[in-house]
């Protein structure tokens, strides 16, 4: 007899970030973390809901969150103490992203390339996951026909990628970014360039005349199957183009272990 379904459990954001490793070397096998323990977490530790209101969020019992959070908060302390990275992966879910308020983006004319910056009086805002806000260029034959200021209102992380796309955008250039937003905007089919700083005018006009540097890393998703590198191509503004490699999760550890010590195994320019 075939045992019963597990229950999708909604979550409203998309991970940013899908891999965390201690101050030096990790000790022992990676912990993997469900999605839907993220969320648990994320909803009762950082945004202080009760376990009632998460449950009625996630469309699952009181019961089942309080065993989700005890078995995340299990996860997390052991990652702490012992000194263990944290994969961030999988889960029996369903995508219901977070709803919002925000004002209609303008309408994007046919035939122009629609290219978002991260904003913040003037300058790329260097984290794409708490962007409040974007400064947005309509592109058409090397010239910009109009720029505009918008808001993100209150939308963050993972349903920031929808907002671009419903928002017609066909480039991001910002700052530092995670792998699973990458992979997001990636889906949409928004070209990324990452590791951006100072101006949006100067970046933009960067990027129209084709010199929009390519250097660095700006991101390291250690989740496993996809593990993005960024190659250095040297050029001028700071900005980082994204190509992709597959390897596999041992490998990927193997890469992390070696490498500089870091905080968060998703790198930051």
């Amino acid at each position: 007899m075939a045992g019963r379904r597990e229950k999708l459990r909604r979550v409203g954001i998309i991970p940013e970030y899908r891999g965390f490793t201690p101050d030096g070397l990790a000790s022992g096998d990676a912990i993997d973390m469900t999605v839907d323990e993220l969320e648990v977490l994320r909803l009762c530790d950082l945004e202080g809901l009760n376990q009632e209101a998460v449950a009625q969020q996630m469309g699952i019992a009181r019961a089942t969150v309080a065993a989700i959070s005890s078995r995340a908060h299990r996860k997390v302390a052991n990652a702490l103490v012992n000194g263990r990275a944290i994969v961030i992966e999988g889960g029996s879910i369903a995508y219901s992203p977070i709803t919002t308020t925000t004002a209609a983006w303008p309408a994007k004319e046919i035939g122009t390339m629609r290219v978002a910056t991260t904003y913040d009086n003037g300058n790329i805002f260097m984290h794409f996951g708490r962007s409040e806000q974007f400064k947005i260029y309509d592109i058409q034959d090397g010239k910009v026909l109009n720029e505009q200021v918008v808001g993100t209102g209150g939308t963050g992380h993972g349903a920031l990628a929808g907002l671009l796309a419903n928002g017609g955008v066909d480039t991001l250039i910002c700052g530092g970014i995670g792998g699973g937003a990458i992979s997001a905007l990636a889906q949409a089919g928004i070209t990324v360039y990452a590791g951006a700083q100072g101006s949006c005018d100067a970046c933009v006009e960067a990027l129209i005349a084709g010199t929009l540097a390519q250097t660095g890393e700006a991101t390291c998703d250690c989740h496993g199957h996809d593990h993005e590198h960024i190659h250095e191509h040297g050029g001028s503004c700071g900005a980082t183009a994204i190509t992709r490699t597959r390897v596999t999760r041992a490998a990927a550890a193997t890469n992390s272990r070696q490498s500089m010590p870091s905080r968060v195994c998703s790198h930051n320019i």
